[in-house]
């Protein structure tokens, strides 16, 4: 599948990636968790970001753990809100912002160097870090010399992504949420067990205030469903065991006293 997706990719529209989705089914949904911060410290979108950036990825690292979905929370962004007027002023396209950002945000591979025997590769990573990085990033130069920068055509600010959606917990407000996946195929109850001890050992790692509130769990589901199976089966024993004891009882008092 992988080799076939790189074929396509060339022939996708401009911006279009295929990439694989998690090796799992529509049942896979095995637990989930909630990040919640009752000491108020942290906003939503802190909350969102040590999901995303922290418990993802090392609980995707968890064995039979095939995706760890993210939910609810603010995804925060930098913003740059264009003011017309000043487009205008300084003959500036709403088209030639979007390129000049787009250009200073990426990597550029360089030739190679050779020294004491040895290749170098020349690389220069060309990030904007901070909404300083976007304020004093240039745009054009006008015809007096003058250098306009994204600051001066635009309000740069840190805010949320647009949502469509949102996790509550109780009724309590608010909080970031984490689904986890389970792999096709696998066992769901050792995959719980190991997210278990997985969230205990991060919990050392997490900001103070900030707590893991298990809100689903089919371990419970699982284990219910065992425990009827088998007594269900003790039972069905017990009623085979007792009718063959009637029939063998029947049988010999037939051969003994006919």
């Amino acid at each position: 599948m992988l080799e076939y997706l790189n074929q396509v990719q060339s022939r996708l529209p401009a911006g279009a990636t295929a990439t694989l989705g998690p090796d799992a089914t529509g049942v896979g949904w095995i637990c989930e968790y909630a990040l919640v911060d009752r000491s108020g410290r942290h906003d939503l979108g802190q909350l969102r970001a040590i999901q995303d950036w922290f418990l993802k990825f090392e609980l995707k690292s968890v064995p039979n753990v095939a995706e760890v979905a993210s939910l609810g929370g603010m995804v925060r962004q930098y913003q740059v809100v264009l003011d017309p007027d000043r487009l205008r002023a300084y003959g500036i396209s709403h088209e030639n912002v979007l390129v000049a950002i787009r250009r200073s945000n990426q990597e550029a591979g360089g030739a190679v160097v050779e020294l004491a025997e040895a290749e170098y590769m020349v690389r220069a990573r060309g990030y904007l870090a901070s909404l300083e990085d976007f304020r004093q990033h240039s745009l054009n130069v006008t015809a007096t010399g003058v250098v306009v920068r994204l600051g001066d055509i635009a309000r740069i600010q840190v805010g949320p992504e647009m949502r469509r959606g949102i996790a509550e917990l109780d009724g309590q407000g608010e909080v970031a949420a984490g689904v986890i996946v389970m792999r096709t195929g696998k066992n769901a109850l050792a995959t719980i067990e190991a997210v278990k001890a997985k969230l205990e050992q991060l919990k050392a790692s997490l900001p103070a205030g900030v707590e893991v509130v298990p809100t689903y769990d089919r371990s419970q589901l699982i284990e219910r469903a065992v425990g009827n199976l088998k007594r269900q089966l003790v039972e069905e024993f017990v009623v085979v065991a007792v009718v063959c004891l009637v029939f063998l009882c029947s049988t010999c008092a037939r051969l003994w006293w006919p």
